[in-house]
């Protein structure tokens, strides 16, 4: 008979008791929602980034755009250069918790069709960005 040694293997949490804290993205580029949309690009740009979180004068986040949102609204019909971030977000203040499980966060990103969502603390401040896999 050979004596084999066991490994205890490392716990790893269920899919459905995931937390987003563990599987959430860097924040990336915060930006202010005074910010034009043809600078927001540009500091898209230059982060090589499609997306980037908007946060009011008080450092709370407001939501997010994305590169393809920006480019539309730059190319629409009403488009002016007076356009800021904060007259687009629209819909686009949805947030989650570092302690909302991934299979609730899952749910409410597909039920209102987001590709990402920010991840916010206590206070409104932006600690990450949760990415759906396509």
């Amino acid at each position: 008979m050979t004596l084999v040694q066991m490994q205890p293997r490392p716990a790893i949490a269920h899919p459905v008791h995931r937390t987003v804290a563990q599987v959430m993205d860097a924040a990336g580029p915060q930006v202010c929602d005074d910010m034009s949309v043809e600078v927001a690009l540009s500091v898209m740009a230059a982060a090589r980034t499609g997306r980037l979180v908007v946060c009011d004068q008080d450092g709370q986040c407001t939501g997010m755009v994305t590169q393809t949102e920006l480019t539309t609204v730059r190319d629409g019909s009403a488009y002016t250069d007076r356009v800021r971030l904060r007259d687009i977000l629209g819909d686009h203040a949805s947030f989650t918790s570092p302690v909302t499980t991934m299979a609730a966060a899952e749910h409410a990103m597909r039920s209102r069709r987001l590709g990402a969502l920010p991840v916010v603390d206590e206070q409104g401040s932006a600690l990450g960005v949760l990415a759906l896999s396509r």
